[in-house]
């Protein structure tokens, strides 16, 4: 069943066999997951029933059959079912039946890692690059008690993770040669290559079977060679950007973009719900760097325009604290505009997520809609006010640093 979860109300396929009634097992669940979260999502839940008992509604069995393949419940609760009257419960789910159109070749997984009810693979992880979101995707793992080995290029970030129970790997070769499944995340096309064809890198240690799953941020091209590359050694290959920053990542909240190889995306099910809300798998290898470049670049776009908006607002006499809090309560309203725009005011950059990445992305998306024939100029007149920040030193800083550019 495809559910909508209370709580965190965001979406996930869900199989039947790990569905339980709500009110039968409400008690045993609630021992069990005594987190903020959790309890959150069972008290809008309650909330739910409550509402549907005054309005005198009946509460819907959702056991019905439904012929639509493209049908979606929503399915009460937080745990995992048999048929009831009413509502079943999976990691934090609720309510009524919705419909919509759900393509069978991009589909979602579900993410139960908020309520900390997930099983670790028996397979042992390895993990490359623990920069901004390295480090949370890490942490995550080892807190949903999974073997991890890590190596990163500085060593000493390494020892916060060793202490949490990592394993260290001396070279990307030999993490890939420890480990089943080696995940790598790191800052751009060149370090990606270098990571794998480098001296002791990731190529040397792939044997037939070993699993790699490429998480950095990268361009279609580079992400094809690097499949190449790794399957004419036997290896398994399958790419995997992650939407988000690094509070998101800490929080265990990315959204995994995931293409290739459909057996290692599965083989990756209790990995990804530890790291992330939600996967997408998006099919053949290249179809999840080109769909990443595309959400950074109207992010990033964005986040420029927003800075413009603020440095006008300035410019004009106008208070930025008001343009903020009109902002806020129009249909632009969102967790990241109130982030940013909260920061820039504060004049806090403290990196959430490099400008020069953001940067990068889109030189990359830009480049990519050169190959496609297709026009990218509010991307590329955005692309040159980063640049600019950049030649102002704000490289380092947060993404939102971008509103300096327009205040030198």
């Amino acid at each position: 069943h495809f559910v909508k979860f209370f709580g965190t109300e965001d979406h996930a396929w869900i199989k039947v066999e790990q569905l339980k009634p709500y009110h039968p097992h409400k008690e045993e669940m609630i021992k069990i997951n005594k987190g903020k979260r959790f309890q959150q999502a069972v008290d809008a839940v309650e909330d739910f029933l409550k509402k549907k008992e005054k309005q005198g509604g009946k509460e819907q069995d959702l056991t019905d059959s439904d012929p639509e393949p493209s049908s979606v419940e929503r399915l009460g609760g937080l745990g995992t079912t048999g048929p009831v009257s009413g509502f079943k419960w999976e990691s934090s789910v609720g309510g009524t039946r919705l419909t919509a159109r759900l393509s069978t070749s991009i589909q979602a997984a579900d993410s139960t890692a908020i309520n900390g009810s997930i099983t670790p693979t028996d397979k042992r992880i390895g993990f490359l690059g623990l920069g901004l979101m390295g480090s949370g995707i890490v942490s995550n793992l080892l807190k949903m008690g999974h073997v991890v080995t890590v190596w990163n290029r500085t060593v000493e970030k390494c020892d916060l993770f060793i202490q949490e129970g990592a394993r260290l790997g001396r070279t990307p070769a030999e993490v890939v040669s420890m480990c089943d499944i080696t995940f790598s995340c790191v800052s751009d096309p060149k370090a990606a290559r270098d990571l794998v064809l480098g001296p002791s890198g990731v190529l040397q240690g792939i044997r037939p079977g070993k699993c790699y799953v490429e998480m950095s941020t990268v361009d279609p091209e580079t992400i094809t060679e690097l499949s190449q590359v790794i399957s004419s050694r036997g290896g398994r290959f399958l790419e995997a950007p992650v939407a988000g920053s690094q509070q998101v990542s800490n929080e265990g909240m990315l959204v995994i973009l995931a293409a290739g190889d459909r057996t290692v995306y599965e083989d990756c099910s209790s990995c990804f719900q530890a790291m992330g809300k939600t996967s997408f798998f998006l099919g053949e290898v290249g179809n999840a760097a080109r769909m990443m470049l595309i959400l950074n670049m109207v992010q990033g776009s964005f986040m420029a325009t927003i800075a413009e908006g603020l440095t006008l607002a300035q410019a004009t006499g106008q208070s930025q604290h008001t343009f903020l809090d009109i902002l806020s309560q129009g249909q632009m309203a969102s967790t990241f505009v109130d982030q940013k725009c909260q920061n820039i005011l504060q004049g806090n950059f403290k990196p959430d997520y490099y400008l020069k990445h953001i940067q990068k992305d889109l030189r990359l998306a830009i480049s990519m809609g050169d190959t496609a024939n297709h026009p990218t100029p509010m991307a590329a007149a955005a692309n040159e006010v980063y640049k600019r920040a950049k030649a102002l030193d704000q490289s380092d800083n947060d993404m939102s640093a971008v509103y300096r550019a327009y205040i030198h």
